[in-house]
């Protein structure tokens, strides 16, 4: 497991849901939690990429990680949450179905990541934690908007 997501042997991680799945990310990564609200829609972006939105003066491309992760068709409602990351010196919004709460897990209440052999990209998971009877799919949020899709919300919020 990369040490370099933990802080004193322990992950703080903010767990989200994206359909039945339950996702954390390092809470150190998340700027702020907001409502979903509408976006400006940006012609022949991805389809993953909703459009922009001004937080506070600041152009911030919104990602419906639904989308990214091919899990059907995401519907917005009251539950519906636009996490705020700072990546790379980027601020970069992520919409989830919801968010549970912050978790701190030890290293041995996080295993590897599974090979999935090629038929999936597994690069971006850090490992799965367990916490009581949840699985919770950690994810590296710094790999997932890897740089060639960095390079795209680059250019979205240009």
């Amino acid at each position: 497991m990369d040490n370099t997501l933990m802080n004193d042997g322990v992950l703080e991680a903010l767990a989200f849901k994206l359909g039945n799945e339950e996702y954390g990310i390092k809470i150190l990564k998340v700027q702020e939690i907001r409502g979903y609200e509408s976006v400006t829609r940006i012609a022949s972006a991805p389809e993953h990429v909703k459009g922009v939105v001004n937080l506070r003066g600041t152009i911030v491309p919104i990602v419906d990680m639904r989308i990214k992760f091919k899990l059907g068709e995401p519907t917005y409602n009251q539950f519906t949450v636009v996490i705020i990351l700072n990546i790379q010196d980027r601020v970069v919004g992520m919409v989830v179905d919801s968010v549970s709460d912050v978790i701190s897990l030890t290293a041995d209440q996080i295993k590897p990541a599974p090979d999935m052999g090629g038929a999936l990209n597994t690069d971006y998971l850090v490992g799965l934690g367990t916490v009581d009877e949840r699985m919770i799919i950690l994810v590296d949020i710094d790999r997932l908007m890897s740089s060639e899709e960095m390079g795209v919300i680059e250019s979205i919020a240009a």
